[in-house]
């Protein structure tokens, strides 16, 4: 029996692993560039929320009044080449109770489910969307939150819920797509430009062709902005049409990061033709302060029109979130509402007599995954 020499038969077993080698880096390398990843995530928020008012108090547990309840499922795919495909899937829900939320299909009234009544299942109400990004920026398709509804939420430090949320958001005229828009085509620069930042949305009511309708529901948002060093600044314009009248929305607001506080601003005006023209008009004014383990919250807040009487309601909330981790925390929220030309505005359920202020409070926990 004859055996190969050492030299040789190292030789060949070297040789033996670089064919076998070959063929798996080209495999791993196609996987590296086609790579995806999914990821689920959410936020479970509950508080006692309590209302006052000159006709009626309540109380009760509620959901999301430091951030919307949610699920969620994003994912995306690496394509190579600075391109990438992803998807976003996000539900709002009920802490309290366990219900969904609603979504809207068309942009309309005729459009909106019924939310929280026991049969509403989980709905991707909150953004259900596709994109396709690149280095010339990102195309996303679906459900998603409108340009114009991004300096509402940024410049308000209760982020528009709870008790706090700005009044511009509780009492905007904007109608069906003055947060989100279904059937919506949007396209996002890139982040990257100088410290310039876009975005254009298109959205469709689905209408048939040949009716009065036909344009109900259909509309675009475009927001534009500039971010450098601790100052970011944007303004917003929609248009949504109806054929009772077009909807009109445009703002402007801007962020300074000044240190520890962050302060923020931003005016709206919302135009309606429908059933009469009415215009909008409100503003926000805020500021987060670091404090300790967690940080205050502070916010004054005007929205009114110019219909009948000119009714008007200004809005003071204050309060504090205290963080027992990266994930939990808990927070208390106090706002006072006070009424004018006629508003009713109450808050958290009750009720108040005209040109009566409210007064309510949340006391929660918040935790995310």
């Amino acid at each position: 029996m004859h055996t190969a020499p050492q030299p040789l038969l190292a030789a060949r077993l070297i040789r033996l692993k670089h064919l076998i080698a070959l063929p798996v880096a080209l495999v791993c390398s196609a996987g590296a560039v086609a790579q995806s990843s999914v990821t689920v995530f959410g936020i479970v928020d509950a508080a006692y929320s309590h209302g006052s008012g000159s006709l009626s108090m309540r109380n009760q547990l509620s959901s999301g009044s430091n951030a919307s309840s949610r699920v969620g499922f994003r994912g995306s795919e690496d394509l190579g080449g600075g391109m990438s495909a992803s998807f976003w899937l996000e539900a709002q829900f009920n802490t309290d109770n366990g219900t969904g939320f609603a979504t809207n299909t068309n942009n309309q009234a005729s459009g909106i489910g019924t939310a929280g009544a026991g049969t509403q299942g989980l709905t991707f109400n909150r953004r259900s969307t596709v994109s396709l990004a690149g280095p010339w920026g990102e195309l996303r398709l679906g459900r998603d939150y409108t340009g114009h509804y991004r300096n509402r939420v940024d410049t308000d430090p209760f982020s528009v819920v709870g008790v706090g949320a700005t009044q511009v958001n509780v009492g905007t005229l904007a109608g069906q797509t003055s947060t989100r828009a279904s059937n919506a085509i949007g396209y996002f620069t890139p982040s990257r430009l100088g410290g310039f930042f876009a975005q254009a949305q298109y959205y469709l009511g689905e209408n048939p062709s040949g009716t009065p309708t036909e344009r109900d529901g259909s509309g675009f948002s475009l927001r534009a902005g500039y971010a450098a060093g601790p100052l970011t600044v944007s303004g917003a314009y929609a248009v949504t049409d109806m054929a009772s009248g077009d909807v009109v929305s445009t703002n402007v607001g801007a962020i300074y990061d000044a240190g520890p506080v962050r302060l923020m601003g931003a005016a709206f005006r919302d135009k309606t033709e429908s059933p009469a023209a009415v215009t909008g008009k409100g503003y926000t004014l805020g500021a987060i302060v670091p404090v300790g383990a967690g940080e205050a919250k502070f916010a004054l807040s005007r929205y009114g029109s110019d219909a009948g009487a000119r009714p008007h309601t200004r809005k003071i909330a204050v309060g504090y979130v205290h963080n027992l981790s990266k994930r939990s925390a808990l927070y208390a929220t106090y706002a006072r509402v006070g009424n004018s030309g006629g508003a009713t505005t109450a808050l958290n359920g009750s009720t108040t007599a005209a040109n009566e202020r409210s007064t309510g409070y949340d006391l929660g926990i918040r935790h995310s995954f």
